[in-house]
């Protein structure tokens, strides 16, 4: 049952987060430091889930070089401004292609 509390304080503390930036005066959104933070905090958060997904394993460190074939591929799309759906696809199809190839 001490799960179900936890899920419901989240719950309860995602929309008090929620409400507060609703809540919160133009002038703070418009100050410079809030502004560059909203645009930086999303960026490392994703970035830090990448690097999560892409180099751990059971919660330990692990190599995977079928995941990390994948992620260069990701990379190299981006850097060639590929849309969305072709970064997603192309990653998937380098990481099937080097988990056949190696095994």
């Amino acid at each position: 049952m001490t799960l179900w509390w936890a899920i419901a304080a989240l719950c309860a503390g995602c929309y008090a987060l929620k409400l507060a930036g609703l809540a919160a005066p133009q002038r703070v959104l418009d100050h410079p430091v809030v502004r560059r933070f909203a645009e930086l905090v999303p960026v490392a958060l994703l970035a830090a889930l990448i690097a999560v997904q892409t180099f751990t394993e059971a919660g330990e460190a692990h190599f995977d070089p079928a995941r990390t074939a994948g992620l260069a591929a990701a990379v190299v799309a981006l850097l060639l401004r590929a849309p969305f759906l072709v970064v997603l696809f192309g990653a998937a199809a380098v990481t099937a292609l080097a988990r056949l190839l190696l095994g």
